[in-house]
């Protein structure tokens, strides 16, 4: 009896230690990001950007920690605080230092360069990374630039590219936007393409209306994105295309 129970206890902690030891590594690991992260977890929970800004600042640019969190973080802050021109200064110090994360941080880069009124400075930040971006943000940046081609007054460029997007994107409100613009702007700036900017437009409409038949399913697909601070410069232009698509 003395022997079983001695073999049952030894076989039991056989496999109770390795969960005993995962569950401690889990706990350190925890304790440890708290410590080292704690001043930026208070920053952020108090929502002081100002002061959050000066911290990120310190561990990119003078520690030299450029990671795709701390970068993304810093750039999302500036935009909060409205300080484009900072994101765009921030820009070509992340392409010296780590090229890949200005592709990777594309639409927050180049929202700051349309929020810094650079039109020119987009076109060609949009243009040069229509290849380029390969992640799930692709299908926006080439909305952000022929919303940039529209800006820079390139009417009928953009809405080459809107035409496009309108009939073949799988992303509900870039197709939404699209199809707006193909209707209630383009339409009247290129006169003679205005009958094939109007079809184009109905037939996105159309194509997204299967998908959101009311305006409360197109509501919910619009929350999803407001969290994004690159939409910034949307909003106006997201409850126009809520009214063309729905009505009042």
């Amino acid at each position: 009896m003395v022997i079983l129970k001695s073999w049952f206890l030894g076989d039991y902690w056989s496999i109770i230690w390795p969960v005993i030891l995962f569950l401690l590594i889990i706990l350190i690991t925890l304790d440890s990001f708290y410590l080292i992260n704690r001043r930026f977890l208070q920053l952020l929970e108090k929502e002081d950007w100002p002061a959050l800004v000066r911290y990120l600042e310190q561990r990119i640019f003078k520690d030299g920690h450029y990671t795709p969190r701390l970068v993304r973080l810093l750039a999302n802050a500036y935009l909060i605080l409205s300080d484009s021109s900072s994101v765009v200064s921030m820009e070509n110090k992340v392409a010296i230092a780590k090229p890949a994360l200005v592709d990777a941080n594309a639409l927050i880069f180049g929202t700051a360069r349309i929020l810094n009124k650079d039109v020119g400075g987009a076109l060609t930040f949009f243009s040069t990374r229509l290849n380029s971006v390969k992640t799930e943000s692709a299908p926006w940046v080439r909305w952000y630039y022929g919303f940039s081609l529209l800006l820079d007054r390139q009417f009928s460029a953009a809405g080459d590219q809107f035409k496009v997007l309108a009939a073949e994107s799988k992303d509900g409100i870039i197709t939404g936007l699209s199809s707006f613009f193909l209707a209630e702007n383009l339409g009247k700036a290129v006169p003679q393409r205005s009958l094939e900017f109007t079809a184009a437009a109905m037939e996105g409409r159309n194509r997204l209306k299967k998908s959101f038949p009311s305006v409360n399913a197109w509501n919910r697909e619009v929350k999803k994105i407001l969290n994004e601070v690159y939409t910034v410069v949307l909003s106006k232009y997201i409850n126009e295309t809520t009214v063309w698509l729905f009505g009042n």
